[in-house]
């Protein structure tokens, strides 16, 4: 949450679970966490007496009655998705994917914003009659645009998770041992011609036992 090079904002938690702004040297609560948020505001949350690092535990609990007091961002069935990533394999490229979607969507937002200046009046109060004609043209036009890139972005992953496999399947086949365990015995040596003149050779081919050792009975 950058804020413009400054100083990042240190709140304290106690053990009553009481937060301490320490740049207003103040109790806050967590909805005026909320509004840091919101403001975009550069803060950190550490306990009071560990300094463990807590924003993360804060921001969670900020989305959390966020999600069961007004309309929930994510359905039961987003949550149930989220919930299957962790432990999983893919747990790390499925937080890289939502971040940069979430990113992209940002921007998407900004633009719109810039896009709206002219709808405020000097006051910075918006026209309703304006929004409502701005939003009529431009919610189709941006439900569209997501609808798009979440169609490009879901082919770019697929591609990638082919290019993936075809190069795992390349990698395997070119392993030594691939070849052996497929079943294929390695080819033998060059067959060792049998001394001339050899008393062991002779008499391996008359059936007959080597001196130091006795003919089966």
């Amino acid at each position: 949450m950058p804020n413009g090079g400054k100083a990042t904002r240190l709140i304290k938690k106690y053990p009553n679970r009481r937060l301490y702004d320490t740049q207003t040297s103040a109790y806050i609560t967590l909805a005026d966490v909320r509004q840091l948020v919101l403001a975009n505001e550069d803060f950190r949350v550490v306990d009071a007496k560990s300094s463990e690092d807590l924003t993360r535990s804060i921001l969670l609990q900020i989305i959390l009655e966020a999600e069961a007091g007004g309309t929930p961002l994510f359905s039961s069935s987003t949550l149930a998705q989220i919930i299957r990533f962790y432990g999983h394999a893919m747990q790390g490229m499925m937080g890289a994917y939502l971040e940069k979607n979430l990113q992209a969507f940002v921007e998407i937002q900004n633009r719109l914003q810039d896009q709206s200046k002219g709808l405020y009046d000097s006051k910075g109060i918006p026209n309703p009659d304006l929004w409502a004609q701005f939003m009529s043209v431009q919610a189709p036009m941006m439900q569209a645009m997501l609808g798009n890139y979440i169609d490009q972005s879901k082919n770019l992953f697929v591609q990638m998770q082919e290019q993936m496999q075809a190069q795992t399947r390349s990698m395997f086949q070119n392993f030594p041992f691939h070849a052996q365990g497929g079943g294929q015995r390695p080819e033998a040596g060059p067959a060792r011609p049998a001394e001339s003149g050899s008393g062991a050779a002779t008499e391996a081919r008359a059936g007959t036992a080597p001196d130091d050792e006795p003919p089966d009975k």
